[in-house]
């Protein structure tokens, strides 16, 4: 299985990029974007001056539990910019959404609580709720990260979006809101309480 093939088999069909799209950033944008690869992990992140954006993460089960998750954390937390990535609610029907959780947990991130996430998939049509995790190594404030997720949104989810899929995502005020009285539960915190389940 090839790299894409990998990530395509263990992200839901709404959160991928098609491999075009991907190919692109990395031909386009390979000042940005990159591929960490081994047989064991593909790791698809964007690194812009003040922050890093990972896109996809990706270990073999083969590999599970053998640190490579962290390991390649550690590498990007080395760089010393705040790292944003997005993630699914918990989703009961589904222990890996948990397993994620768990993993940025331990690895420091937050839950930016105040930043409301939603966008239309291209591939479902569908509205596609994410929650943003941060971590960051000199508290930069949840606006900041909000301005850093649109910037990243603006520049790689929607690059040339309507040659790659025919259509448009939607602006970026339409899917990100910042609202330091959204009223959104801790992810991370709500964890221990689905452990037990």
């Amino acid at each position: 299985m090839n790299w894409y093939e990998k990530l395509n088999e263990y992200f839901p069909i709404e959160e991928m990029k098609s491999k075009e799209h991907m190919e692109l950033l990395l031909k386009e944008k390979g000042d940005v974007y990159h591929k960490d690869e081994s047989p064991l992990h593909v790791m698809m992140y964007a690194e812009f001056e003040t922050f890093i954006f990972i896109d996809y993460v990706w270990v073999s089960s083969k590999a599970r539990g053998q640190g490579i998750g962290h390991k390649l954390i550690e590498k990007l937390k080395k760089r010393n910019k705040p790292i944003i990535l997005e993630v699914e609610p918990v989703d009961y029907e589904d222990t890996d959404t948990a397993k994620r959780l768990h993993f940025y947990k331990r690895e420091g991130f937050t839950h930016a609580q105040s930043i409301g996430y939603n966008r239309r998939s291209l591939a479902t049509n569908e509205e596609n709720k994410m929650e943003i995790l941060y971590w960051s190594p000199n508290d930069e404030s949840e606006e900041m990260i909000y301005e850093q997720m649109k910037k990243m949104y603006e520049n790689i989810h929607t690059y040339k979006d309507e040659e790659l899929y025919g259509k448009s995502y939607q602006p970026v005020d339409e899917v990100l809101v910042y609202d330091e009285d959204r009223d959104a539960e801790d992810i991370l915190d709500t964890l221990s309480a689905t452990k037990n389940m």
